[in-house]
């Protein structure tokens, strides 16, 4: 192991790890009925924390990869430990999309949050779950399955699974329409893939096979605080001149702050890097993440 290493990143034992960059590991996670890829960015000299990303939700996955990249170089500099996780079905792990339900996702992620919480040594209570979207919402079911309380960043969290949902199976029913269909999908809408998938059926939305299991999950998650004494910090991006932060966004933190939580939110200005056609950076969003987490804004 390089001397560089010797903060407990114990990175070989599952396996040889393939070098991206000198402060960058990927790696294949094993978990019951097959492996998971992760990427691992090691803290620059003490570690100050532990950071697991949850990603979002299909083709916005891939659209943030580069955005996630680099804010898990920032962090890593910064001092923290940052792991990332294909989870089943996605990117280079096993499985297939149309194989992946709600409840194997959190199972990824427990094992993923066990495997960094064994590996690499940090100071007590300085763990982050960052999520991305549909991310936030796996992030928070994760977080009611830890026995502590956790530190949480959320990127532009949607009001609910249930409105992601509709908005990802509207992409569908637009594109049946386009293409000139008649069917019962294109017909019916949302509504009807709706009724197909309850029905226990897999629709195909945008290239995605998307199964029950997962819809299911997605269609009653919610960013409910799991627990009193966790912390929350919302990031939200927006172009338009003069925005203020959205209704949703208001709502969580207020709901958060109700609960006995610290909450606190922040409009940063950027593109919405995970949904644009081009690969877009915001530079902005990196920095506000930084600043959140070492504390600078909040004095943590």
């Amino acid at each position: 192991m390089p001397a560089d290493e010797g903060r407990k990143v114990r990175i070989a034992r599952i396996g040889t790890p393939v070098t991206l960059r000198s402060a960058r590991r990927t790696f294949f996670l094993p978990i019951a009925g097959g492996q998971r890829l992760a990427v691992l960015h090691p803290p620059k000299g003490t570690c100050r924390g532990r950071v697991l990303y949850v990603p979002p939700l299909a083709e916005e996955m891939n659209k943030a990869r580069r955005m996630a990249a680099l804010q898990a170089e920032a962090l890593a500099a910064a001092g923290f430990a940052v792991l990332g996780i294909d989870l089943l079905g996605c990117g280079d792990s096993s499985g297939d999309f149309g194989d992946a339900s709600w409840s194997a996702w959190l199972d990824d992620l427990s094992q993923a949050h066990a495997w960094l919480q064994s590996e690499v040594d940090a100071p007590q209570g300085r763990d982050w779950l960052w999520g991305l979207r549909a991310g936030c919402l796996l992030a928070a079911a994760l977080a009611s399955r830890l026995p502590g309380p956790s530190r949480h960043l959320y990127w532009q969290p949607p009001a609910s699974g249930r409105v992601l949902l509709q908005q990802f199976l509207r992409l569908k029913s637009v594109g049946d329409l386009l293409d000139g269909h008649q069917g019962q999908n294109a017909i019916g809408g949302v509504e009807a893939l709706k009724r197909a998938l309850q029905a226990g059926q897999t629709v195909e939305v945008a290239g995605y096979r998307l199964a029950s299991g997962l819809a299911s999950g997605l269609d009653v998650a919610t960013l409910a605080p799991p627990a009193q004494g966790q912390q929350l910090v919302v990031l939200e991006l927006s172009n338009r001149e003069g925005a203020t932060l959205s209704p949703v966004v208001q709502k969580l933190v207020a709901s958060w702050q109700q609960a006995g939580c610290e909450a606190r939110a922040e409009l940063v200005t950027g593109p919405a890097f995970w949904q644009t056609t081009e690969i877009e950076d915001a530079p902005a969003l990196i920095a506000a993440t930084l600043r959140a987490l070492t504390g600078e804004a909040s004095g943590a």
